[in-house]
């Protein structure tokens, strides 16, 4: 899949650092794969303002979700990819966003 995503210039994903804090436990054991994948990535250090009012907006008409799922919803905005292994609450979020897409890997 990462070998398409570059051919098709969608590589390395943007990954806001609030996903680093949900996705890893501190375990090195635990974490190695997660950490192998973060280092291919392009790592947002902080949430603007705006990114995180919108993000607020979000929730509030999705009426669901938490703040990191919101967060990365906004900075997919507008029509960006979403790749997740958990899609209920990302594609409500979504639904309420500028052409994000959100898909299951």
């Amino acid at each position: 899949m990462i070998a398409v995503f570059r051919r098709e210039g969608l590589w390395p994903p943007v990954v806001p650092s609030v996903v680093v804090a949900e996705s890893t436990t501190g375990r090195q054991r635990d974490d190695a794969g997660i950490n192998r994948f973060l280092e291919t990535c392009d790592i947002v250090e902080e949430v603007p303002r705006h990114l995180a009012r919108r993000a607020g907006n979000l929730r509030a008409l999705a009426r669901r979700g938490s703040a990191v799922d919101a967060i990365v919803i906004a900075l997919a905005e507008p029509g960006g990819t979403v790749l997740t292994g958990d899609i209920g609450d990302l594609e409500a979020l979504a639904s309420q966003a500028e052409g994000v897409h959100v898909h299951r890997v």
